[in-house]
């Protein structure tokens, strides 16, 4: 069996031997403790030419080939080196994520770390169940014989993670490719320097690259990762990437699972609780800037109690989020001139907020009443602290309309007293997953699968649907 981690005369250079021929491979310079920004001190990135990626897919099948990571004490290793490395950077991951998105100690204790503790630590206590074979009854037809269905790692994986929550959902998937006995390359955001920085560290220091490992980049070397033959390939991202995803993996039939996004309504019946609505609406939509794939992308509103939700959302925005950086940051500058743009091209009434700074890349907590279903902020997914209010009279026109314009989001929430008129309206609208008086804690749970629905992704993960993700399942029949 192979080791989890380089040996530590080999950190500073990876060798592999592969058909004959050697390549030798530059990836880490030393880290000195301490160092918490990677720009201005120097925490290392690695950044392979396409000879050298495919040296390491190719290191990555022989080491899936060897078999060492269909052992399960292996994988709960790994996933113990794993935990432990987190938290032994969490010092690191806190000044990135705050360089990068503004986020808070709190926000990433509950949100990034917190979430991918709790997913190692469900696998680690279920990881044998799972990995039973599953014995099925035997039909006449074929009797007599024994019958099973085993699950069987894919072999040589692609993560590939996104900037909104890039720790949580760039090492939650890695914890599905672990637990399902797979290999691993890594691609974090190339939008989040620094935390894709830390993120390499912690997967560099734990793990030998021919078993997980970190390729840094943008464009160029994920199109390059994408021509190559991977056996599976997770992707988090926006419609328009996944596209692209989908499109390379189907030259070689790899299978995928799509995290996408989509516009998630907010729907508020008449009888609902306002200050549950309010209180949801702060935390749902205004965490991380709005940069949240589950995130509430518009209040649609009962025309009765129109008026007073929005007086107390209005009044709440103004003590809770006063200032420009009160949500923390965009990830880019053309982000905010992205939404800046949006919000004047809208027909709506700005009631608080809508303003911006694009060099510091802030946007001020927004809410625009008077939208109509053709409003530029109705158009695409806002992935900003912006919130588009429609107004609707039925029920059942409500549901016909986010039907017909938004059709398979990826969340959608419903707010009433009454579960019973509620749970026909989370049936009626297709959708990733749905909540009745709460907003992205289902996201949070093992138990439940987490994923979209058409243009909003496909396939699911979380908990045991991590393990399904990762694996195949393989059918045995055994006659004698």
């Amino acid at each position: 069996m192979l080791p989890l981690s380089m040996p530590k005369d080999s950190i500073g250079i990876f060798l592999v031997t592969i058909n004959q021929h050697r390549a030798v491979i530059s990836r880490y310079q030393p880290f000195e403790s301490g160092d918490h920004h990677q720009k201005e001190r120097g925490l290392p990135m690695s950044y392979l030419s396409p000879a050298e990626i495919d040296v390491l897919f190719a290191a990555q099948k022989a080491f899936f080939a060897s078999r060492a990571t269909y052992d399960i004490p292996y994988r709960k290793h790994a996933l113990e080196r794993l935990k432990g490395a987190i938290i032994d950077n969490r010092e690191l991951l806190y000044a990135a994520l705050a360089a990068d998105l503004g986020k808070t100690r709190e926000v990433v204790d509950v949100a990034e770390i917190g979430e991918v503790l709790h997913e190692v630590d469900f696998a680690l206590a279920h990881l044998d169940e799972w990995a039973t074979p599953q014995s099925v009854p035997t039909p006449d037809l074929i009797a007599p014989s024994e019958c099973y269905v085993v699950q069987e790692p894919y072999g040589v994986t692609y993560i590939i993670g996104p900037f909104n929550y890039p720790v949580n959902l760039t090492l939650t998937p890695l914890v599905g490719a672990i637990v399902g006995g797979n290999t691993c390359i890594v691609k974090p955001s190339e939008t989040t320097p620094e935390t894709s920085a830390v993120i390499e560290k912690i997967i560099s220091e734990t793990f030998a690259p021919e078993y997980i490992t970190v390729v840094q980049g943008g464009r160029a070397e994920n199109s390059h990762l994408l021509s190559l033959p991977f056996d599976f390939i997770f992707f988090t991202g926006s419609p328009n990437v996944g596209k692209v995803v989908m499109k390379a993996a189907a030259e070689h039939l790899i299978p995928v699972v799509l995290e996408l996004g989509g516009k998630c309504p907010l729907i508020v019946l008449p009888d609902a609780d306002l200050d549950l609505v309010v209180s949801q609406v702060m935390f749902g939509k205004f965490i991380n800037s709005g940069q949240t794939c589950i995130a509430p992308d518009y209040l649609y509103v009962h025309s009765s109690i129109k008026e007073a939700l929005l007086a107390k959302l209005v009044e709440q925005v103004k003590q809770a989020l006063p200032d420009l950086d009160s949500t923390g940051k965009l990830i880019t500058a053309q982000q905010v001139i992205r939404l800046q743009a949006i919000l004047a091209q809208s027909q709506g009434h700005v009631l608080v907020g809508g303003l911006a700074d694009a060099e510091k890349r802030l946007f001020s907590a927004t809410i625009v009443d008077q939208v109509q279903w053709d409003d530029a902020l109705m158009a695409d997914e806002l992935f900003g602290p912006i919130l588009p209010v429609l107004t609707f009279d039925s029920v059942d026109t409500a549901v016909e309309l986010v039907n017909r314009y938004h059709p398979k989001p990826l969340a959608v929430y419903v707010f009433t007293a009454n579960k019973e008129i509620a749970i026909p309206i989370i049936n009626h609208i297709q959708s990733g997953d749905a909540q009745v008086n709460g907003v992205m804690l289902h996201a949070f749970s093992p138990y439940l699968p987490f994923g979209g629905i058409g243009a909003s992704g496909m396939g699911e993960y979380h908990g045991h649907y991590s393990f399904l993700a990762f694996t195949h399942k393989k059918s045995v029949r055994i006659v004698g």
